[in-house]
Formats: structure tokens, sequence, C-alpha cells
């Protein structure tokens, strides 16, 4: 098969793998709950730790990043496309675009969900995995210090592209997505920014189960 039907079909399979809704699995099959129904009714991690408490918050984020690696790492593999050079890079990125795409836009509940960081996080994890523990440090320390899961979200999108500038200097679409991939948090968390800036955010709780009226992080 020629190899730009090969990546189309690995494209479309990463959005599918990106799609999949764990957070109202989660929801659904543990307590019975609809997450869209509560706190902000957003299907990503932090609302699942706010309404379903901070272990089952923390199964969904795991499972999110996880489709994100997944779909990053089944793309090139589908593909077969060897490692090195900017057709691997331009597979993996693609995918990761893909799958984050899915997530915020899943078609498996009417094209909503979250905002992708977790899943970005797990494409990450694949396309530049020297800077992932940096990035997953920076993340839990500024999360874990202000208990804001955006903005630990932002600070990371935007120390992501000095990462890149340093470990990745040579690889330039990986560079290009590390900017595209902070302007497109940072935007999509605008709203964040200004409740931040008003001391109006909504923090999240580490109790045995959160508050479920909460405004939406991600």
């Amino acid at each position: 098969m020629p190899i730009w039907f090969l990546v189309t079909i690995a494209l479309v399979a990463a959005y599918l793998i990106g799609a999949v809704p764990f957070a109202l699995i989660v929801g659904k099959l543990s307590r019975g709950v609809d997450l869209r129904e509560h706190g902000s009714g957003n299907l990503g991690a932090t609302n699942a730790v706010r309404v379903l408490g901070w272990k089952l918050g923390l199964l969904a984020l795991a499972l999110d990043v996880a489709k994100g690696a997944a779909a990053v790492g089944l793309a090139v593999g589908f593909a077969a496309i060897a490692p090195g050079g900017n057709a691997y890079d331009l597979t993996m990125i693609g995918a990761l675009i893909a799958a984050m795409a899915g997530h915020s836009y899943s078609p498996y509940v009417r094209f909503t969900g979250g905002k992708g960081v977790a899943v970005a996080a797990g494409g990450v994890l694949i396309i530049t995995p020297l800077a992932w523990p940096i990035l997953l440090l920076t993340f839990l320390a500024v999360t874990a210090a202000w208990r804001m899961v955006s903005l630990g979200s932002i600070v990371v999108a935007v120390e992501f592209p000095l990462l890149c500038l340093w470990l990745y200097p040579d690889r330039t679409p990986v560079v290009a997505l590390s900017f595209l991939a902070a302007a497109l948090v940072v935007w999509r968390h605008r709203s964040n920014l200004k409740r931040i800036a008003h001391g109006e955010e909504a923090r999240i709780s580490l109790g045995s189960r959160a508050q479920a009226e909460r405004r939406e992080d991600e």
C-alpha cells in the first residue's frame, strides 16, 4: 500500500482512539455518574477529580495520557515509518493533533469532550521523551502549590517550547509543534487566565469527593 494511504488510516485511527471518553466511562462504571451533568460538564480529568474524587480522577487522567501515547505510537508503527527524519516527526505530530481533536470533539458523545491537555501529555511522552519528565515535575509542582490544574497546564505549555529548543534544536517539526501547542493551550485557557488574574479560579480538592459545581479548567 502507498505510504500516504497508511498514514491516512493511522491518523483516522488516532482520532478515534483519542475520542474514547474515558472520564465519562469511569464516572458511569464507578458511580453511575454522567460527568456532562455535573461540575463543569467537561469530560476532562479535572472535572473527574472534582466530581468523582481524586482516585477516580487520577484513573481518568492516566487513561487519557495513555490514549495519547497509544495514538502516536500506533500511528508511526502502522505507517511503518522508520524513526528519524521529518516524515517520522510529522506523522507523530499529525497523530497527536488527531488524538487531541478526537478528545475535544468526540463523535462518541456528540462531538463534545475535554481540552486535550492530558492527551497531549501522552503524545509528548512519545515525541519528546527527554522533555517529558521535566514537564511532569513542573506540572505536579505548580498544581500542588496552587491547587489549580489550569495554572499547571499553562506553565507547562509555556515551558515546552523552551525545552524543545534546548533538547531537540535539530528537529524543526517538533520545535514548530511545541510553539503551536503552547499557543493553543494558552488560548484554550484564556478564560482560566482571566479568573486567575482576578483570584476567582477554582482550586482542586484532594478530599474523598470534590465539590461538583466548579468552573471548568481542563
